[in-house]
């Protein structure tokens, strides 16, 4: 009867029983594939659910402290009980203070002028400046907005008599946004969408245009000529890096246009540190699409496994959440993702004029990534097919 019915276009239970267990096949053979698909969901969850953080606290402060007073103590404990900065340096110089948040060592630069304590009991008007590292608008908009009541609460307990009867706060907290005054998030995002951008292309195109050749058997004649690995690596990189040093500039000049990020402040010390940076990343990001294709056998493999690799691009290098927003374990895995040196090139260079005396570490980890990411793929490239 189950003949009958598969003759005449009916369903056929063995036949479904034959592919369902060709398929549990499969997924045996293809264990990258189907990994990645349970690790994927896994990976997101913690990473959304653990490491992003809309409103960063212990934001690392530096200090100039030149009033010792009691009052100016009181004003450095009610900031520090705030929960939103954390002192981590204290300058001796107005000049290293602003060396300090240009190289973005600190989030914020906190002066305490040296008649604070005798303006605050004369009630003279008494002020602390308070500069912020505005050039990404969502890591400072909660400290900033903490600050209001610091001049009601700081001194509570040390204005005693008259003057803790007057109706005015005993001091003014002067706000200074720098590189970005206005808080204007196009400043921040679309600097930041050249890394994101270049990894999107240029590892995936890298990665799928070799792991094609192998799927259409092109890298048989490949593999049959005395060219040596560097020569092959170099050979195919070299097209998409003018590919990418072509994006970097459609992207900048759209950015200027459309966007009006400022550009150029530093002259050409800046430019000179942004153009090794891009270099450096468009490098690197052509090397690592190399070396997913030595590992990758089907351009679906090269796509999820390149997919890996810039999520978490995303998410932990501070493009689309602020990177001290978020705990110590997320930041030292960002640290590990180049995106995220190559942000804080492109931001510094483009936002505050630094130069490469100013972003040496980031350009450095940068070229560490890049013989590191290089010298893997050379040595996994197979001279013949298995």
């Amino acid at each position: 009867m189950s003949e009958v019915a598969s003759s005449d276009g009916g369903l056929s239970l063995n036949r479904i029983l034959a592919v369902l267990t060709k398929e549990f096949i499969q997924l045996t053979r293809d264990r990258l594939t189907y990994g990645m698909i349970l690790v994927m969901p896994i990976v997101q969850l913690l990473l959304f659910g653990y490491a992003i953080n809309n409103d960063p606290r212990d934001l690392p402060t530096a200090v100039l402290v030149q009033d010792h007073g009691p009052m100016a103590r009181s004003t450095l404990a009610a900031i520090s009980n705030s929960g939103y900065f954390k002192i981590v340096h204290e300058a001796t110089s107005p000049e290293e203070l602003d060396r300090a948040i240009a190289r973005g060592d600190v989030q914020f630069a906190l002066t305490i002028p040296a008649d604070f304590t005798r303006r605050v009991v004369r009630g003279d008007e008494a002020q602390i400046l308070v500069e912020a590292d505005a050039s990404d608008p969502a890591a400072t908009g909660g400290a900033i907005s903490a600050l209001a009541n610091l001049p009601r609460t700081a001194l509570s307990r040390d204005l005693v008599g008259a003057v803790s009867r007057t109706e005015h706060d005993p001091f003014e907290v002067v706000i200074h946004r720098r590189y970005n005054p206005e808080a204007i998030t196009a400043y921040n995002i679309v600097p930041g969408l050249l890394g994101v951008i270049l990894s999107m292309t240029l590892v995936m195109m890298t990665s799928l245009g070799v792991t094609r050749e192998y799927e259409r058997g092109t890298m048989e004649s490949l593999l049959a000529t005395p060219a040596r690995p560097i020569e092959v690596m170099i050979g195919k990189l070299a097209p998409y890096v003018v590919v990418g040093l072509i994006q970097t500039v459609v992207i900048l000049v759209l950015a200027r246009a459309l966007f009006a990020v400022p550009m150029g402040e530093g002259g050409g010390q800046a430019w000179g540190a942004l153009a090794l940076g891009v270099v450096l990343f468009i490098v690197g990001s052509l090397s690592l699409g190399f070396l997913i294709s030595t590992a990758a056998r089907t351009q679906l493999q090269a796509m999820q496994m390149s997919f890996f690799y810039i999520m978490p691009s995303i998410l932990l290098s501070g493009f689309m959440f602020p990177f001290r927003g978020m705990p110590d374990w997320a930041q030292v895995l960002g640290s590990v993702i180049p995106v995220t040196h190559f942000l804080r090139v492109v931001r510094g260079s483009l936002l505050k004029g630094l130069g490469v005396q100013d972003l040496w570490a980031s350009l450095l980890a940068l070229a560490v990534f890049v013989v590191v990411i290089a010298s893997a793929a050379m040595s996994r490239y197979r001279r013949t097919l298995d």
